[in-house]
């Protein structure tokens, strides 16, 4: 029975997608906690399902990504609340992983900083804040701004967004509702219509992981183009403490075949970077001649091993 035929009106019940009410919903509050751990996880599975279907879009926006860093722009992801934090996450993730240097892919967040730690769900709502978040930043037309919104309409992003495009900037949007705001400001949208939410609007649950998805997707991609992986390999890892070490020192000694010591040798010389310790070994070269080779080939490994390679032709 609808709200409406008991004498009550819900007007999310109106709504489609994300703030519709979940069709499992009834009971949810008194069945057992095994039950509703199960119900939750089919959410989870469904959510990571429908992010299939966005995959060439998804691939589209891995190549812009990749294409502005390469021609020296900046990356910015935008959201609020839930959504905002995954974009931090992922940002804040690229530089250990893939020796991006924190300022070529940024955060930006309704609330500012204070809202990466603390919920500040009330600054959403101030569109004029986004837009002055993207003129701080300076943001022009070589760089590109991703928009992270379930809703597809969150003020603050839509400010970003509108701003961003007057920049003349590249911009993306993120989203698990169809026909949004936000979807049609972009240039090129994402739409993961993930649906309601087994705890009505709680949008951090299924909406969330298939954003977290698209995330790791689309950055990891662009990652890849950039020649920042070989073989499967974290080939430009910065190996800043010990874990990252010995993982630097297990991908050299793997493509050189090197001994353990000298493999400490050639990433002590080489500052302890994975691309020019690998060259040094392969082709019995010094340090500052892998960078040059390095730098003629666009940062590609397995471009400079290539030219190693025909040398000793």
């Amino acid at each position: 029975m609808k709200a409406a035929e008991r004498g009550q009106t819900f007007p999310w019940e109106e709504n489609r997608g994300t703030e519709a009410l979940h069709p499992k919903r009834a009971g949810l509050d008194i069945k057992p906690t095994e039950e509703v751990v199960a119900l939750l996880w089919q959410d989870q599975l469904e959510a990571v399902k429908i992010v299939e279907k966005a995959l060439p879009q998804i691939a589209a926006a891995a190549k812009l990504f990749a294409q502005t860093l390469r021609m020296e722009g900046r990356v910015f992801y935008v959201g609020a609340g839930s959504s905002g934090r995954l974009g931090a996450l992922d940002a804040v993730e690229l530089p250990p992983t893939f020796s991006i240097e924190p300022a070529r892919v940024q955060a930006i967040l309704a609330g500012g900083e204070r809202a990466f730690v603390q919920a500040l769900e009330e600054e959403e709502d101030n569109y004029g804040a986004g837009k002055e978040a993207i003129r701080a930043r300076r943001v022009t037309s070589s760089d590109l701004v991703i928009a992270i919104s379930a809703s597809g309409g969150t003020p603050f992003v839509l400010g970003a967004i509108s701003e961003a495009r007057l920049c003349g900037a590249k911009t993306v949007g993120i989203t698990n509702n169809h026909a949004s705001p936000l979807g049609k400001a972009v240039d090129l949208s994402i739409v993961v219509p993930t649906g309601p939410e087994l705890v009505a609007g709680s949008t951090r649950l299924k909406a969330g992981t298939a954003q977290k998805v698209v995330l790791n997707l689309l950055s990891t991609a662009a990652m890849i183009a950039l020649g920042k992986v070989y073989e499967g390999l974290m080939v430009d890892v910065k190996a800043t403490n010990e874990k990252l070490k010995a993982r630097a020192e297990s991908i050299v000694a793997g493509l050189t075949e090197t001994p353990p010591e000298r493999v400490k040798e050639a990433l002590a010389e080489a500052g302890w970077r994975v691309k020019p310790a690998v060259l040094m070994l392969k082709g019995g070269i010094g340090y500052r001649e892998a960078e040059g080779l390095l730098k003629e080939c666009g940062g590609s490994l397995r471009a400079a091993l290539g030219k190693i390679k025909n040398r000793r032709r």
